[in-house]
């Protein structure tokens, strides 16, 4: 079953008309924009990912209703009319930036030659961790902290942030091989490359969906049926310029160590075919918006917790 039967490019036009009805064209209101975070919040904690929190309309919160409606028997009109946001639900909360958030900020050189010295590819400020952390943009944190300066954080400061559960780095271990679970062998996952999504499906039941970063034409994602091979966590990174630029391997590369700035993020999903995987990323802003090297980049915070939903065995298929 195809799942947007309704073209993608009508959708967004029709919800993009909305949303300039709403705001006539003009940058959303504060109310505005927090009715938009809440909207995000809700469709992030379901799992039919709308890309990162910004409070702002955009193609992929769109893509996120429409997976969401047609999960759930509504019709896929990609306005959020049909959901049942619940409007007391908090749009913000706000948190306090603690010692021990010290241990995941340092200096990260931006060669691989020099990152391969370290331990530890660790974010580089409080505002990538805060954005990651909060899944969202670092604009709609200055948005909503306009009297803190960002980019000079300190332990002790409090912000206001999106109402998400949380990405908590502190919690992800390196695991070489997550455990098969069998209650998940029924599962499958899907790829479209064209529309840069990627579903969950249980039998003909959609479970989630998250925006993608696929390959370019030059180093394009392989089509065909897959399977996945194996799951690791907190992964190390062997970085080739050859594999990456032109999908050969070379004697010249560098063991990156793990870390949230590791290029492939947290979560390495190898399949049955040498080299591609899902994995997470060390750019969120750039999810659904470049181009990898042949594999599919999901967002940190949102492959944490699909990997947390699949197993090793079941088919990918890529379209």
């Amino acid at each position: 079953m195809k799942l947007l039967t309704h073209p993608t490019a009508a959708l967004l036009l029709l919800a993009g008309l909305s949303a300039n009805a709403q705001t006539g064209g003009r940058m959303p209101s504060a109310k505005e924009r927090e009715a938009q975070v809440r909207l995000q919040v809700f469709l992030d904690s379901a799992l039919f990912g709308p890309g990162k929190v910004d409070g702002l309309p955009g193609e992929f919160t769109t893509k996120a209703i429409v997976h969401y409606q047609m999960a759930h028997g509504l019709e896929p009109t990609g306005l959020p009319d049909s959901l049942s946001v619940p409007q007391d639900a908090p749009a913000y909360t706000e948190y306090t930036l603690k010692p021990d958030d010290r241990k995941f900020v340092g200096n990260l050189p931006s060669k691989p030659a020099e990152q391969a010295h370290l331990q530890y590819l660790p974010y580089d400020s409080f505002l990538e961790f805060l954005a990651e952390r909060f899944h969202c943009s670092e604009g709609l944190l200055e948005h909503l902290n306009p009297s803190l300066k960002l980019d000079h954080l300190q332990i002790g400061d409090t912000l206001t942030v999106p109402a998400v559960d949380p990405f908590q780095i502190e919690d992800v271990r390196a695991i070489a091989q997550l455990p098969e679970k069998p209650e998940y062998k029924g599962r499958s996952i899907r790829i479209d490359r064209k529309e840069r999504q990627l579903e969950l499906r249980e039998g003909d039941t959609l479970l989630a969906s998250v925006p993608i970063t696929p390959g370019s034409q030059s180093l394009p994602t392989p089509p065909g049926k897959w399977r996945i091979y194996g799951i690791s966590t907190m992964p190390t990174f062997r970085w080739d310029e050859g594999v990456l630029n032109h999908g050969v391997r070379t004697d010249q590369f560098f063991m990156l160590p793990p870390g949230p700035n590791n290029p492939v993020g947290v979560v390495w999903c190898a399949l049955n075919r040498a080299g591609i995987g899902i994995h997470g990323t060390n750019q969120p802003n750039t999810i659904g918006r470049a181009f990898s090297h042949g594999c599919m980049r999901v967002a940190n915070w949102d492959v944490i917790r699909l990997v947390q939903k699949v197993t090793a065995g079941i088919p990918v298929v890529i379209e």
